[in-house]
């Protein structure tokens, strides 16, 4: 079957995706455009081709780590069958199934984190995930602003585990796991780029914030801290904490070239 037959073939599963997609980006706009209007923390919000641009990341990101993860995982999950003592893979799933969602969760956070991480470090994989740290105004969509390359990179750094240790497999059973790590992650991403001014007092120990991530699209000086996606003690163990009271000045990088992609791994290199 050629490229062209395989693409029609799936076009309804893709247009239904495509519906769904909007059917969330309706609900995400209904929520969060009051939110960022009520509790802004700038007044200045994205016009024109930056939001349109923000608009195709938001639909580009949501359907091409569908496309591009699912070989990969598919093999990490038959690695897993062959590695993974028996006995290891009976306890997994002899697991409570809210055991069992708790652990994914945590190990796919770890496995985020330090995705995450070494797109900082490593120049090569910095220049694509500079594409999400380029907007000078952080809100919402931002979330989703992001290059397929990287998406693929943190995606698999945070799902690769949970296939390899049982946590999640091939069919709708085994798909639910990591659909509802990624689903998580994704809807408390939008909160934590939202331009909202919200604190949330002791919570802010335990679970990732609007500060705390802001700080992370700060320029040079703080953009290799808070790597974690919700739970900010993973930086607190690896030493990238970072969560002063006051709110960064201003956000984005410089043109992403092979000096600044170097002087982003030098400065990531020196946290360490």
């Amino acid at each position: 079957m050629s490229l062209l037959q395989t693409l029609l073939a799936r076009l309804p599963e893709l247009m239904t995706e495509v519906l769904r997609l909007c059917a969330w980006l309706v609900l995400l706009t209904v929520l969060f455009v009051p939110l960022e209007r009520w509790f802004s923390l700038r007044r200045e919000r994205p016009r024109g081709r930056a939001m349109l641009a923000d608009l195709g990341f938001y639909f580009l990101s949501s359907l091409a780590p569908a496309l591009l993860l699912s070989l990969p995982l598919a093999l990490v999950a038959e690695l897993g069958r062959h590695l993974l003592p028996q006995s290891a893979a009976q306890a997994v799933v002899g697991l409570p199934p809210a055991a069992r969602l708790l652990l994914a969760f945590v190990i796919g956070e770890i496995g985020f984190y330090w995705g995450h991480r070494l797109s900082h470090e490593i120049p090569w994989l910095w220049r694509f995930h500079a594409v999400h740290h380029r907007p000078e105004h952080v809100y919402f969509l931002v979330n989703t602003r992001a290059h397929p390359v990287d998406l693929v990179v943190t995606r698999l750094f945070g799902l690769a585990p949970l296939y390899l240790l049982g946590l999640a497999g091939p069919g709708v059973a085994g798909s639910a796991t990591p659909v509802a790590v990624i689903l998580l992650g994704t809807l408390w991403g939008f909160f934590i780029h939202s331009n909202v001014r919200i604190r949330l007092g002791l919570l802010e120990w335990v679970v990732a914030t609007p500060l705390f991530h802001h700080w992370h699209h700060s320029r040079v000086e703080h953009i290799n801290r808070n790597y974690a996606s919700t739970l900010p003690v993973l930086d607190r163990v690896f030493g990238t904490f970072y969560l002063p009271g006051e709110w960064p000045a201003e956000y984005g990088v410089k043109p992403v070239d092979a000096a600044s992609a170097a002087e982003v791994a030098d400065v990531a290199a020196a946290r360490r």
